[in-house]
């Protein structure tokens, strides 16, 4: 098959796990924990995509270093193992996954999540084996920085224009924009909205899809 992409790059929050709720719960949790008052919903869901210490800079900027330290610690604690709120992935992302990996394409994860708590999610859901590799923002810069980007392609040797960055958030295609690789938005994930498509595609999205499964068809139809 000859396909306009090589190398398929997915956000994993909101675009293959539905984990907002317990990504929301967890921060609150932590901000209870330093004895700090609870954020609203949504203002925590903005900020999912980037990197704990950046979500703390915009959320919290008052907040010296050693205090934005201690929100982190109770976070992982209540993400990793405090939480009873399951993160699933959305309905047909394994199938979807699994079989663009058996048409040849390359896949690869680029994610604001911390390594252990991504390692973890991977072997919860079975997905361990479907990507051909993964970054985190606490091992590179957070998104929109482009280096998550470009450190996957670099290793997986694949140019810019041959990689398609899928994402539910602004953080995902400014990422895509300044890596020059293009960019696919999904409607459905984190802080859904019914403006949500006309912001990702103000940002330079090619398309926005409404599900996991409608991606598998506007590749098929991009095939060239």
């Amino acid at each position: 098959m000859s396909v306009p992409f090589k190398l398929l790059v997915f956000d994993w929050d909101g675009t293959l796990m539905d984990s907002e709720a317990r990504i929301v719960t967890s921060f609150n949790a932590a901000m209870v924990d330093v004895g700090a008052a609870p954020l609203p919903d949504a203002v925590v869901r903005d900020i999912i995509g980037l990197a704990l210490p950046e979500a703390l800079q915009q959320l919290v900027p008052d907040a010296d270093s050693a205090l934005q330290q201690r929100v982190i610690e109770r976070y992982r604690h209540h993400y990793l193992y405090a939480s009873q709120i399951p993160s699933q992935l959305f309905p047909g992302a394994a199938d979807t996954v699994w079989e663009l990996r058996q048409q040849g394409y390359l896949l690869a994860v680029a994610t604001g999540k911390g390594r252990r708590g991504l390692d973890s999610v991977l072997v919860e859901t079975g997905c361990a084996d479907f990507f051909h590799t993964t970054r985190c923002a606490d091992e590179t810069f957070s998104k929109p920085h482009p280096r998550m980007l470009l450190e996957i392609m670099d290793e997986l040797e694949v140019d810019a224009e041959d990689t398609l960055m899928i994402g539910d958030t602004e953080y995902d295609m400014r990422m895509a924009q300044n890596a020059g690789t293009a960019a696919l938005a999904v409607s459905y994930g984190t802080g859904f909205t019914n403006d949500a498509p006309q912001r990702l595609l103000q940002w330079g999205a090619l398309a926005c899809v409404d599900s996991i499964d409608e991606l598998r068809e506007w590749l098929r139809v991009h095939a060239t």
